[in-house]
């Protein structure tokens, strides 16, 4: 009978233990529950222009995504003022390529044909694959949309289905015909684009003077693996043109016959020995950027050759990738005509442990120069390290460039800030750092920072001698021996 009892008296308590946490558990539950449906209730409460604003600063799919959260959510998508709609907004798997292209098309219709017309498109960018049907679909809304709304701002970003590594000639050919029958089939669109930037194609030769004559509002054109053949001859007129990149095409020579409000030219990897680049009409030329991998068939690029024609450049960027100079330091009477309004310098991936003292020539030729950035670093990433590669494609073993001051009392009056990427505390950016301080009398401040970090890089960095600590901070600026120390900033 006792045995019995408690045997009863143990298994109540154990359905009280069960009850109370089933009941603990349930409660938690509601908690999070109320907590989430407050949350979600203080998002959607807020006030539409607050929400639009939210939502326009991520890609529309994910705006459409959230706007799922409350009833009256649901019609803020209708209301967007900006959409980004990208085959990059969904994971996909190389074989699901068309379905997802398909999905993007369907999804501009859409919205394009539901959103509200009377409020402004203030920008619409699409990123799309090039496949027949599906441009076309996307060609057609966006024409709809800028016949029936004010769209202020409209970028096409083509990609091909192929990339450019597993691209055949005959592919990168098959590729600019599509595109060129694409414009053909929607000229309206493409009359109100403001960007364009195509990838992987091959132009026949009336092509891209096509392009240009259809795109009459295009304000930016970016052309990557693209070319006319190899060896070819890039020549650009338009009306309203202000921004051309043109990335690792196979052009012999870009020639920028007429381009009256051009501000900016980027030109990455050109393939030609000679100049890269021919200006003709560009008057508000100000940004001029140049990267390329130097070997030693590679023509030594004189700026006053480069420029003569174009006096405006007041910002200069050039990227040697980590291996030869390949721009040559020229004396101050040839330079100065061309450079007068200079006044921004990134000379970026330097090699390291080469001498910097010929960057020089840019301060002793640039009276109006405000601020120059050097970064140095051997950027594995980027740099070809197989010793047979680089012997049988001419590139280069480090070696100092040779240059003097033509001048040696020269005192530069503008230039106020010296940026530099990768210092180490050696002899070599010591005597850098005490020759621009000598020169430029009104440097208000020079900015140190350690080498740029990257993750792929791995053990192949050498050991960074960076001053961090107070003390060798001090130490190190005390031991550039400036009369005004203070204007040293260690930033990393």
């Amino acid at each position: 009978m006792n045995q019995s009892g408690g045997r009863r008296r143990n298994k109540s308590a154990r359905n009280g233990r069960h009850r109370r946490n089933l009941n603990a558990t349930q409660k938690a539950t509601r908690n999070e529950a109320a907590a989430s449906n407050a949350s979600e209730d203080r998002f959607s409460k807020l006030p539409n222009d607050l929400l639009l604003n939210i939502l326009e600063r991520v890609d529309t799919l994910d705006a459409i995504r959230t706007s799922v959260l409350s009833k009256r959510m649901l019609k803020l998508p209708t209301m967007l003022s900006q959409f980004f709609l990208s085959i990059s907004s969904i994971k996909y798997d190389h074989d699901k390529m068309p379905q997802i292209n398909r999905a993007v098309a369907h999804l501009t219709d859409s919205i394009l044909g539901t959103r509200n017309p009377e409020i402004t498109i203030r920008n619409l960018k699409i990123r799309f694959i090039l496949m027949d049907h599906d441009s076309l679909t996307i060609g057609r809304s966006v024409a709809h949309a800028m016949a029936t709304q004010k769209v202020e701002a409209a970028e096409f970003e083509i990609i091909t289905e192929k990339a450019y590594s597993d691209s055949t000639p005959a592919d990168l050919l098959q590729s600019a015909k599509l595109f060129n029958n694409f414009v053909g089939a929607c000229p309206d669109a493409f009359a109100g684009l403001r960007r364009l930037w195509l990838r992987n194609m091959r132009f026949g030769e009336q092509y891209i003077p096509n392009i240009l004559s259809t795109c009459k509002l295009l304000e930016s054109l970016r052309l990557t693996h693209c070319d006319s053949g190899i060896y070819s001859v890039l020549q650009v007129e338009h009306a309203q043109l202000i921004e051309l990149e043109v990335d690792l095409g196979k052009f012999e020579r870009v020639e920028l016959i007429c381009l009256p409000k051009l501000q900016r030219v980027s030109y990455n990897n050109w393939c030609s020995s000679e100049h890269p680049v021919y200006f003709g009409l560009v008057p508000q030329l100000s940004r001029l950027s140049l990267t390329k991998v130097g070997v030693h068939s590679d023509k030594i690029l004189e700026l006053s050759q480069l420029l003569a024609d174009v006096h405006s450049i007041s910002d200069l960027h050039l990227d040697f990738q980590s291996e030869k100079i390949w721009v040559l330091p020229e004396c101050p009477k040839m330079l100065k005509p061309v450079l007068s309004k200079l006044q921004h310098v990134n000379l970026d991936n330097l090699p390291e442990g080469c001498d910097l003292a010929w960057t020089m020539f840019i301060i002793e030729a640039a009276p109006s120069l405000k601020e120059l950035c050097i970064t140095v670093w051997d950027h594995w990433c980027i740099m070809m390290t197989n010793k047979e590669f680089r012997k049988k494609y001419g590139y280069c073993e480090k070696a100092d460039v040779k240059w003097k001051l033509y001048a040696p009392d020269f005192k530069h009056k503008t230039l106020a800030k010296l940026t530099i990427y990768g210092f180490q505390p050696n002899d070599n950016f010591k005597r850098y750092i005490r020759c621009v301080v000598e020169h430029a009398v009104n440097i208000t401040e020079i900015s140190l920072y350690d080498r740029k970090l990257c993750g792929r890089c791995g053990d192949k960095v050498y050991q960074s001698r960076y001053p961090r600590t107070a003390e060798e901070r001090k130490r190190t600026a005390e031991g550039l021996g400036l009369a005004s120390p203070a204007v040293i900033h260690f930033r990393s």
